[in-house]
């Protein structure tokens, strides 16, 4: 039986296709188009930013102690909620990761999720993300929206909310980031 070229290419392609659903490649190929497709967020200009007016939120760190947002008043803030059963929030995670490299002790960072703690260190570990995790009190009132997730924020030191990135994701370690970064850090 002879197969015309345009035959095997096309099975070929049905193949690769089906190789997205069934295979562990097609988990490390959705994570690379991902992030191949994922650009830098927009930053807020300056007259259009909103301002974080209440700063009293109850949070949970690493240890599962409670603390309270109020803390990181007069810092620049990095917020990011996400979920490890997400795909997409562990895709941009990675650039965060990056990020927290790179900034750790200049800004400070809320990498919130709302599950428990035992599979998300599992998580961090398999992942070798080594970033701090916050953990969201559930019903607890907040400053930000806390239940679309994947979503971002950078807030000034002033509370000014200079970047939101809402139900989405966005590569957290560009320029344009690092550059706005250095500036909110500087002032």
């Amino acid at each position: 039986m002879k197969f015309k070229r345009k035959t095997v290419l096309n099975l070929l392609l049905i193949l690769f296709v089906l190789s997205f659903f069934v295979t562990p490649m097609g988990y490390y190929g959705k994570l690379f188009l991902i992030r191949a497709f994922n650009f830098g967020p927009k930053v807020i200009a300056e007259q259009e930013r909103k301002k974080i007016v209440d700063y009293d939120w109850k949070l949970k760190d690493a240890n599962w102690d409670f603390f309270n947002f109020e803390n990181s008043k007069d810092y620049v803030v990095f917020i990011n909620f996400w979920a490890s059963w997400k795909l997409i929030s562990e895709a941009e995670l990675h650039s965060i990761q990056k990020l927290y490299d790179k900034y750790a002790g200049e800004v400070v960072f809320y990498v919130i999720t709302n599950e428990e703690r035992p599979p998300v260190e599992e998580f961090m570990q398999r992942k070798e993300f080594t970033f701090p995790v916050t953990y969201l009190i559930i019903g607890e009132k907040a400053p930000v929206n806390v239940d679309i997730v994947p979503s971002s924020y950078i807030i000034d030191k002033e509370g000014n909310i200079a970047v939101h990135v809402e139900d989405g994701i966005a590569n957290w370690n560009t320029d344009e980031i690092h550059q706005l970064l250095d500036t909110l850090i500087a002032r």
